[in-house]
C-alpha cells in the first residue's frame, strides 16, 4: 500500500500531486507561450518545441500539443503576415506518472465558455501493490 502514502509535505496522495502537476504544467504552457508570433508555416515547429520543453519536468511522460494558427486573427502583410499564439489555437494533453500512480489532463479552448479550459481527462486510483486482479465477488447468501 506504499502507492497511497503521502511523500508530500502537504501529506498530498501521489495521485493528487500529479493532479497538481498537470495544472501546473497546464498552466506554464499557456502563460509562458502566449503571445509568441506564429502562422501555418511555424505553428508545428512550436508545437513540437512545447512538446520537448514540457516533457523535460518531473512525471511526464507524453504531451502532445496542436496549434491551429487559422483560429486567430491575421496580422501585418506578407513576410509579417503571422498570429500571435492565442488560447484559441491551444490544443494541450498532459500524461504524468509517478510510481502506480497516472493521471491525463488537457488544456482545450471552449467555445461554448469562451475560455481556455484545463480540464482533469482520467485520474485513476492506484490499485494497492500486490493486487493485480481484483477480487471475486462473492454472492450474498440468505440463510
Amino acid at each position: 500500500m506504499t502507492s497511497r502514502r503521502s511523500i508530500h509535505p502537504a501529506g498530498l496522495s501521489r495521485r493528487e500531486a500529479l493532479l497538481f502537476e498537470a495544472g501546473i504544467k497546464l498552466g506554464g504552457v499557456f502563460h509562458q507561450y502566449l503571445g509568441m508570433p506564429v502562422s501555418a508555416a511555424t505553428s508545428a515547429g512550436v508545437a513540437r518545441t512545447i512538446e520537448r520543453a514540457v516533457a523535460l519536468q518531473p512525471y511526464v511522460v507524453e504531451v502532445t500539443v496542436a496549434l491551429d494558427p487559422s483560429r486567430g486573427g491575421p496580422v501585418g502583410r506578407g513576410r509579417y503576415a503571422y498570429r500571435y499564439l492565442v488560447p484559441e489555437m491551444l490544443d494541450v494533453h498532459v500524461r504524468l506518472k509517478d510510481g502506480p500512480d497516472e493521471v491525463e489532463a488537457e488544456l482545450r479552448h471552449r467555445p461554448d465558455l469562451h475560455y481556455p479550459l484545463m480540464t482533469v481527462v482520467r485520474a485513476p486510483r492506484a490499485r494497492a501493490a500486490g493486487s493485480g486482479r481484483r477480487a471475486p465477488r462473492r454472492s450474498a447468501r440468505r440463510t
